[in-house]
């Protein structure tokens, strides 16, 4: 038992250290980076190096002026400026991991942070971005005007990236779904991985190939562009992140509606009431406070009979669940309920069972 246990540790560590499944790990960026002691450390790193860079900018920068380094007199402001643009690029990176830092101790939680840092990340490349055309180009003036005319042909030829980057401005502002959350949008369906600049990643449910409320094994990219043209459903919704799902099987005409009633509402009592009872209550109290009319909502697991075109009798079992428990529970109440009505075969008749004499 012991070998077989080491020789399955040992398989997951080299597939950890694969390159792809590395990237995608990092993709998903679902680790919660707590302010450790080696945390700490790194800041204090990152503080020595950025003042080192400084140190030797400086120093460079004082040689450079006062003409210590033999270097030709044309080149020497151009040497200062990139001295110049390093020292402000290595205090700008310094200031991307010391914000990080802090949103670790602040923000708990990781779909916020997720968002925040991604803001950071890209705000850092900004500003690196505005360092460099600052060091290219002297006149400021002609760079804009220059700027200008680059960003109306830029724009034309990538209209569909900056609308997917406007995309995720929206998505961090308006926040239709967050990492983590379960959405579906359009025919898509799964649980958010990662929300980059110009793209979302999903981990497929259901899909082609099953019927169930399972994991596909699929990954499925799609264009934040989306989220103006498709409607989002969001099942994570943070104040109720809950649905409303049946499970349904079917009997004869001549079965004992009352008995199966009884029965049914037990054991979905007995598995999901208690749950229920409390997320309805919570439900109807958010209702109180909205624009929206309280509807009437059983605070418990309902059962409904209806006539089916098969010549049998519907049995529906209506419950509420979290949507990552959904088929796990289903599967549960199914097996459940099948188990004790056919303990009681003159009551309950099945498809393709004996009828009653």
């Amino acid at each position: 038992m012991d070998v077989k246990k080491e020789s399955e540790e040992e398989a997951i560590k080299n597939i950890l250290k694969e390159e792809k499944v590395k990237k995608a790990l990092t993709e998903t960026d679902l680790a919660k980076e707590g302010v450790s002691p080696s945390g700490r450390k790194n800041i204090l790193l990152l503080i020595g190096y950025t003042i080192v860079v400084f140190l030797i900018g400086g120093l460079l920068y004082y040689l450079l002026e006062y003409r210590i380094i033999p270097v030709s007199e044309s080149y020497i402001p151009l040497g200062q400026k990139l001295v110049f643009g390093a020292m402000m690029i290595a205090f700008v990176l310094f200031l991307n991991r010391l914000l990080k830092q802090i949103l670790m101790r602040k923000i708990n939680d990781r779909a916020s942070e997720y968002n925040f840092k991604s803001l950071i990340n890209l705000l850092t490349f900004l500003l690196i971005f505005l360092i460099a055309v600052s060091l290219i180009f002297s006149n400021w003036y002609a760079t804009m005007v220059s700027f200008g005319v680059v960003s109306l042909i830029l724009g034309l030829a990538l209209q569909n990236p900056l609308t997917s980057l406007f995309g995720w401005i929206y998505l961090l502002i308006r926040k239709p779904y967050e990492v983590g959350d379960r959405i579906k949008i359009g025919n898509v369906y799964g649980d958010v991985m990662n929300v980059g600049y110009f793209d979302t990643t999903l981990w497929e449910f259901g899909g082609d190939y099953l019927s169930g409320d399972h994991p596909s094994g699929k990954i499925i990219r799609f264009s934040n562009s989306k989220i103006f043209s498709e409607y989002v459903v969001n099942y994570s919704w943070p104040l109720f992140p809950f649905i409303w799902s049946e499970v349904k099987f079917y009997v004869s005409y001549t079965s004992d509606f009352d008995f199966i009633s009884l029965t049914v509402t037990e054991i979905a009592e007995k598995e999901v009431g208690e749950a229920m009872l409390r997320r309805v209550t919570r439900l109807k109290k958010i209702l109180e406070d909205s624009m929206v009319q309280e509807l009437e909502i059983k605070e418990k697991p309902s059962v409904i009979f209806s006539a089916h075109n098969n010549t049998w009798i519907e049995v529906v079992v209506r419950f509420l669940v979290e949507p990552k428990n959904l088929g796990p529970t289903k599967s549960l109440l199914f097996t459940h309920i099948m188990k004790k009505l056919k303990q009681h075969p003159d009551k309950v008749i099945f498809p393709n069972s004996p009828a009653k004499s």
